[in-house]
């Protein structure tokens, strides 16, 4: 799956919006937060309604119980802007995991699980870069893949998968 990265604020301006004015990245998106954190807080990570559907498909589809496994998210040094995101299943967090639950009761079209919720591990040191990013999806005819929306990082590259912070 793609990855792109997109930076809250940037991309071309609203129809009849001046430059002062950029887009609204969030316009559009279902953004969930997850259980005990509070919306758009810099202690967590959220994810979109389009993400929450797209992980649950996944899960099921790589046979991941959604009751113990779930989807790591993690920055890893490399790219060609120093850092790169990474996303993978895993069966179990990790000790040191931040673990956040979303999605519990949140019904999706075509989802496998019943509306279980899913669970989102990421370690420690990614969560560094990662603190108050937002996990989307989208499938277009052009690209099919995760958008990581990142504040925290300054600058990115060409390819959309990685950033400098």
């Amino acid at each position: 799956m793609a990855t792109t990265l997109l930076q809250p604020g940037t991309g071309a301006p609203k129809p009849g919006a001046t430059a002062e004015q950029p887009k609204d990245v969030f316009a559009g998106m279902t953004l969930l937060h997850a259980e005990g954190h509070e919306p758009r807080a810099k202690a967590a990570v959220e994810i979109t309604k389009n993400a929450l559907k797209r992980i649950r498909v996944a899960l099921a589809k790589e046979g991941v119980s959604p009751e113990q496994g779930g989807l790591r998210l993690g920055v890893m040094g490399g790219g060609c802007s120093g850092l790169s995101y990474s996303i993978r299943f895993d069966s179990q967090p990790r000790e040191r995991d931040r673990v956040f639950v979303f999605g519990a009761g949140v019904e999706t079209p075509g989802d496998p699980t019943g509306a279980k919720p899913v669970r989102v591990f990421v370690d420690p040191k990614s969560f560094i870069y990662l603190a108050g990013m937002v996990l989307d999806f989208e499938e277009t005819l052009m690209r099919q893949g995760f958008n990581f929306i990142n504040p925290n990082s300054t600058k990115s590259c060409g390819c959309g998968s990685s950033f400098t912070a």
